[in-house]
């Protein structure tokens, strides 16, 4: 992508990376989302460096140029990803197809039951158990407030979301 282009000016560049890069990068990321810290490094490590390329960034680390260029990491959109999907599947938007059970808690709102785990299996099975959407989106949606899991709308919970989430650093593995 860089090869073809000589301009480096953050609205390109941008909008490069945006369509070339990263829509191949979060392709059905709630099916093969990293676990692995280095696999979560070496995604990550895609974009650090071509945000090191745009013009405007120079000299300025990793975390600085996601808040200029007003990016996420990439595992943060991951996350955001998989909350806004199991949103979906609360709201019936989407089919709850792996049997995700959700109940209203008073003062906490809408939970999810994290899936139980047979106390026998083996460690190999607990490390992928531990990894699984299920599993994830459920200890991700549980961490949210009532005011943000009880949202009507799509539109209104991408908003409350992403002030929940602007209130935690953003701050995966790059190194």
């Amino acid at each position: 992508v860089l090869s073809v282009f000589r301009t480096r000016t953050p609205t390109l560049m941008i909008t490069l990376y945006k369509t070339m890069v990263r829509s191949k990068l979060e392709y059905c990321c709630p099916v093969w989302n990293p676990a692995k810290v280095e696999d979560i490094r070496d995604i990550e490590n895609i974009q650090r460096n071509f945000t090191r390329k745009i013009s405007s960034c120079k000299g300025q680390n990793y975390w600085e140029r996601l808040k200029t260029l007003k990016l996420m990491s990439l595992q943060r959109r991951r996350e955001r990803y998989t909350i806004i999907h199991t949103w979906k599947i609360a709201t019936g938007a989407a089919p709850n197809d792996i049997g995700m059970s959700f109940k209203t808690n008073l003062r906490l709102g809408l939970k999810v039951a994290v899936p139980s785990l047979n106390s026998k299996a083996q460690r190999s099975v607990a490390t992928h158990y531990n990894n699984s959407f299920g599993v994830k989106a459920a200890l991700l949606w549980n961490i949210l407030p009532k005011s943000v899991n009880e949202q009507s709308t799509l539109d209104s919970f991408k908003v409350a979301l992403g002030r929940f989430l602007e209130s935690f650093p953003d701050t995966p593995p790059t190194t």
